[in-house]
């Protein structure tokens, strides 16, 4: 199979969707690797480190697009690419997708006529979502770091040190949501020394959390009313909740905001499926903080973007053995092969066939199993 890696040209990002090393197993299972010409330079990854390990350097994105059986990515099609989503026929494109937030690139996709298999849909037998866990585990080891900083008066906030001194309170920082990126964004807020607080709408989570972090994280079951007492208390709120494939709902009003300490900071890692605060918009790491209502808002809709010589291995290391599997029996096989493969798959050759995009968007739904 022609396997092709295109150069992410979203505001930026410099994360690509295969390493060197994932390069490799591709050619040595014997598939042809086509990777756009610096593609990998935002990861530290040079033209040269591929050519070593058997990938072709194409010179054009164009090309990459059009010779591609399945094309590689990392973030969504943005729209100086939806042309090229129909110049190959039958295409399978893997990557991030949060199609549920975004009726024009679904839109464009189902115009492409091809195949999307998003990343973050692909989900096992347990619920745990393996090719979406690394870059939450990123986004939420980073969610207490942006915030301590924006918390700084340079950084636009209040003037607090997340970790306090001795005679001097430490910040308090609540996270909505105890997954993959609430715990993480807890594990590194617990290591700053802050004062910690963690919301769920799941007891036994928050049972897992407790025993986790030995007492040291206060655990309280998630309710409007909670939400709203923990936020008044904040001055770092931290929202990680996750609907899978569905939008985010909001959970932190306007209002609410207005009532929060003047120069407090929220940080929205839920910004890629709509965002769980009311203001939320998607930021870039170029301009990342808005504000409303004297809080500081960082809604950047690819916070692992910013640490992509992590965030890319970490992302291949996860989405390597699906590409082997789509490349070795194509995507038909693939997914019927693999339930959780199945789960990945949004749209096929004009059809939403993922339910929770569907009615997001208020478009019809197909089965996937009807098409294959």
């Amino acid at each position: 199979m022609i396997i092709g890696v295109a150069k992410e040209i979203k505001t930026d990002e410099y994360r690509v969707a295969l390493t060197p090393a994932g390069a490799r197993e591709l050619t040595l299972a014997g598939h042809r690797v086509l990777i756009e010409q610096g593609a990998g330079v935002g990861s530290s990854i040079l033209d040269a480190d591929y050519e070593a390990n058997g990938a072709v350097m194409v010179d054009g994105a164009d090309d990459v697009w059009s010779e591609s059986e399945l094309l590689l990515k990392v973030k969504e099609p943005v729209a100086a690419e939806y042309a090229r989503l129909g110049a190959h026929k039958n295409q399978v494109l893997f990557t991030y997708l949060h199609l549920a937030a975004s009726r024009e690139c679904t839109t464009a996709l189902l115009a492409g006529n091809n195949v999307a298999i998003a990343y973050e849909t692909v989900r096992l037998l347990d619920n745990s979502l393996p090719l979406l866990t690394p870059m939450s585990e990123v986004a939420g080891r980073m969610a207490p770091l942006v915030g301590a900083y924006h918390l700084m008066r340079p950084g636009g906030g209040h003037g607090t040190l997340i970790a306090g001194v001795p005679g001097v309170a430490p910040a308090n920082v609540v996270v909505i949501g105890a997954g993959v990126s609430g715990l993480a964004a807890a594990t590194v807020a617990v290591g700053l020394h802050a004062n910690v607080k963690i919301l769920d709408r799941n007891l036994e989570r928050l049972r897992q959390v407790d025993i986790h972090f030995d007492g040291r994280v206060q655990t309280i079951a998630s309710t409007a009313h909670s939400i709203e007492e923990a936020c008044l208390d904040a001055d770092i709120v931290i929202g990680a909740v996750l609907v899978v494939g569905a939008k985010a709902p909001k959970l932190v009003s306007n209002e609410l905001v207005g009532r929060m300490r003047q120069g407090s900071v929220l940080v929205d890692i839920a910004v890629d499926q709509g965002g769980c605060f009311e203001a939320t918009r998607p930021t870039t790491h170029s301009n990342p903080v808005f504000e409303v209502n004297g809080s500081i808002f960082y809604c950047v809709a690819n916070m692992p973007g910013a640490v992509p010589a992590t965030s890319t291995r970490a992302l291949s290391n996860a989405t390597l053995p699906y590409v082997l599997e789509l490349a070795r029996h194509g995507w038909r096989d693939a997914v019927v092969a693999d339930d959780a493969l199945a789960e990945g798959v949004n749209v096929v050759n004009g059809a939403v066939t993922y339910g929770p995009v569907a009615d997001a968007l208020g478009l019809h739904y197909t089965p996937l199993r009807s098409l294959l």
